[in-house]
């Protein structure tokens, strides 16, 4: 049966490896990017309602120390209380406009005794990347406008270090709460403020994300036709390869011969025909000499 050749090695290899990346597109490739694009799209629609919704106390947005999350990130909110300076944690190695950065993470007790961590925003690092002087928060109780962010994690899990060459102040490898909160030995409620332009104790304000979809649906759909493409293109060879004379065959069909080489086996033909013609005129040559030279048979 022409289906036998389903089961060679090499078309089974190929088989595998057409469905394995199919599989893969439909199931890992195109949902990842579908899941970025909705949390872009998420992040610009809380952006785009903040712009215009007037700030909430913090306990409002996030009552009983709730974490925040999708819905809530970006949302903006006010603070009253007092900086805890001496528990400050200086992010490393971040990035701001295209440029290094460090930012400024200083706890803040609030009236009711709540610890939130407060992002005071960035500063650039001076001429031996280090950390540059900066101005210290206000003393006393302050009110302060930010916006609700989400912790980072780092995926190295690493807790705020403090040697020679940070000055002896903690620095991390991310904003996180949880690790400040280690650091300080202060119980911070989860997530923490980033601090808007002209508030106090603010140093350089951290610019808001672009408001742009990205490429990630488009990236979802090309993968969606990278699957399809490699299945349409392994049914097509199948449906080939069913047909006679398709390349796994057992026997395939003569190649029809060019026309250099009709041309070269009719010279060679010519070539033997003149060959064999030749010894026969000699041959005839031969005989008449004999005949000629030959004594006349006696008269009886």
């Amino acid at each position: 049966m022409r289906l036998r050749f389903l089961l060679r090695p090499s078309w089974l290899a190929l088989t595998l490896v057409v469905f394995g990346f199919a599989t893969l597109c439909f199931t890992l490739l195109a949902p990842w990017q579908f899941d970025r694009h909705a949390e872009r799209s998420a992040r610009n629609a809380a952006l785009q309602e903040s712009f215009t919704a007037p700030p909430r106390p913090l306990a409002e947005v996030l009552p009983e120390g709730r974490a925040p999350d999708e819905h809530t990130q970006w949302q903006r909110v006010t603070l009253t209380g007092h900086y805890l300076p001496e528990h400050e944690v200086v992010a490393r190695l971040r990035t701001v406009q295209g440029e290094p950065a460090f930012e400024v993470l200083t706890p803040l007790r609030t009236g009711t005794g709540a610890v939130v961590l407060v992002d005071r925003g960035y500063v650039r690092p001076d001429d031996r990347l280090d950390v540059p002087p900066y101005p210290a928060p206000p003393a006393g109780e302050v009110r302060v406008v930010g916006r609700v962010r989400m912790d980072e994690t780092d995926p190295k899990a690493r807790d705020a270090f403090a040697d020679e060459s940070t000055g002896g102040r903690p620095h991390s490898y991310s904003v996180d709460s949880r690790v400040v909160a280690r650091a300080s030995g202060l119980d911070l409620r989860p997530g923490y403020v980033q601090l808007e332009a002209d508030q106090p104790g603010v140093l350089g304000a951290l610019p808001l994300p672009q408001l742009d979809a990205g490429p990630f649906l488009s990236y979802a759909l090309q993968w969606i036709a990278f699957g399809v493409m490699a299945l349409l293109g392994w049914l097509y060879f199948t449906v080939r390869e069913l047909r006679p004379g398709g390349a796994l065959a057992g026997e395939r069909p003569e190649r029809r011969k060019s026309v250099a080489q009709l041309l070269a086996e009719n010279e060679d033909e010519d070539e033997d025909e003149d060959g064999g013609s030749g010894v026969s005129a000699a041959g005839d040559d031969h005989a008449g000499a004999a005949a000629r030279t030959a004594p006349p048979a006696p008269r009886s």
